[in-house]
């Protein structure tokens, strides 16, 4: 069984690049990804937090990048060709709404990190995403539109609700 989260991460997060590409050079590109990755990463550990949820998802599929295409407006991007959109069928919509949550929310992602410190996947690693909860300048030219709320906000407004609750069980912030 697959209980790696890791073709979900890279593709969601190539997902959120190519949608929201970085404004500068390579440097700039890869500070982006870098940024774009890290929360990512965090919003998948979070959505499946055992080895048995990634094993899982593993098995069934994220369900693919078809909703998110359609809201950025690149409804069916390569999807004649095979090649071109297999990548696409890896991206998970909850986790790519949550991942721009955090990107645009810093306090919501020192919470996620924080949540994320207590599961499994960051167990007896030391794990840091000092890029996501506190980037410098730097990181904020190089990720502008990946960071901009009002940009992201149709994206992030997909599933809201649900990390909210999911950080905030019982809460009636959450709701």
């Amino acid at each position: 069984m697959l209980e790696d989260l890791s073709p979900l991460i890279a593709a969601t997060t190539h997902w959120l690049t190519g949608a929201y590409p970085a404004s500068g050079g390579a440097l700039d590109s890869a500070l982006c990804e870098v940024q774009a990755r890290q929360a990512v990463t965090v919003a998948a550990w979070l959505r499946y937090p055992t080895s048995m949820d990634a094993a899982l998802v593993g098995m069934a599929g994220p369900g693919g990048s078809a909703r998110l295409d359609w809201i950025a407006g690149a409804d069916g991007a390569g999807a004649g060709d095979p090649d071109t959109y297999a990548w696409r069928t890896w991206v998970d919509e909850v986790v790519a709404s949550w991942a721009a949550c955090l990107l645009t929310d810093p306090r919501l992602a020192e919470r996620a990190v924080a949540a994320i410190a207590q599961g499994a996947h960051a167990a007896g690693t030391p794990v840091e995403f000092r890029r996501l909860t506190a980037p410098d300048d730097r990181d904020r030219t190089a990720a502008a539109l990946l960071r901009h709320p009002d940009l992201l906000a149709p994206i992030a407004t997909l599933h809201e609700a649900a990390l909210l609750t999911h950080l905030n069980p019982g809460s009636a912030l959450a709701a």
